[in-house]
């Protein structure tokens, strides 16, 4: 398994502990030193089942000085909000935690990733 932790939030936290505790190996990427790609995004997000503006931190002040609440949420415009996150990580939200079979969860609740364990 791998998760996309940073060690500042508390979810993030929550959630590599928990999977600590299940004895899971696991690779920790801190996102936010080791940027994923757009095809690692693209990945993230099928894995997940999600659209990228689903797991945009639209509270992150990049995300207020982009002005992603005006962006459209369509097909075609799919990957300017991937390429927005591949620029400023810090709007991929926090924790991502992948199965090692493809699934992903994302770990808010921390409990969550308990449907890959």
């Amino acid at each position: 398994m791998e998760i996309w932790h940073n060690p500042r939030c508390t979810k993030s936290r929550q959630t590599l502990g928990l999977l600590e505790d299940a004895g899971v190996e696991l690779e920790v990427r801190r996102y936010l030193d080791d940027p994923p790609s757009a095809d690692e995004l693209r990945a993230a997000l099928e894995g997940l089942g999600l659209e990228p503006w689903d797991v945009v931190r639209t509270k992150e002040s990049v995300a207020s000085d982009l002005g992603l609440a005006e962006w459209p949420r369509t097909a075609e415009h799919r990957e300017r909000w991937i390429d927005a996150m591949v620029v400023n990580p810090i709007l991929i939200e926090r924790p991502i935690v992948f199965g090692d079979d493809g699934r992903a969860v994302l770990g808010r609740p921390p409990e969550n990733v308990e449907a890959l364990l």
